[in-house]
């Protein structure tokens, strides 16, 4: 995940999808994806459910299957969604102080001349005087793509 994510943001994800409903590590990892850039890594996402079992945040019982191994399912407990909720209200100062950050970045931006131009993905990137959507920067000068128009990239958002 990006260099400024907030530490152990994998902690609070899990404890919203357990909040959600019970699971197993596997089928939490893929559930995780759309709100975790974690490369995928079930190995931290097993290792984060074990650590938050340690804190009383989590529980897990195994479950037999007629079809399978047996699996482990977590479920959250009652400290764990007063942690999360603790751990929510953390996040969304950290959200608001973002907004505002990015606000007054854009302003001094715009101010400069330059262009904020994002990227499909989780990350966003700033380009000085990209060009436009015909490929021509403001001064006339022919320049290339924006990241937007690159071949195998989606709309801009």
């Amino acid at each position: 995940m990006a260099a400024l994510e907030p530490r152990n943001f994998l902690q609070p994800c899990l404890l919203l999808l357990l909040r959600e409903r019970p699971d197993h590590g596997y089928e939490l990892a893929a559930r995780l994806r759309p709100m975790h850039d974690g490369d995928g890594d079930a190995g931290a996402v097993y290792r984060t459910l074990r650590g938050l079992e340690r804190m009383g945040l989590v529980r897990s019982q195994w479950q037999t299957s007629d079809v399978g191994p047996a699996r482990r399912t977590y479920f959250i407990t009652e400290d764990g969604i007063v942690s999360l909720d603790e751990q929510a209200v953390g996040l969304d100062q950290t959200h608001e102080a973002l907004h505002v950050f990015l606000d007054r970045y854009s302003r001094v931006v715009a101010a400069d001349g330059r262009e904020v131009s994002r990227h499909d993905g989780p990350h966003e990137r700033v380009h000085d005087r990209l060009p436009d959507q015909r490929g021509f920067h403001r001064d006339g000068r022919a320049g290339g793509f924006r990241a937007s128009q690159h071949p195998g990239r989606g709309p801009r958002r």
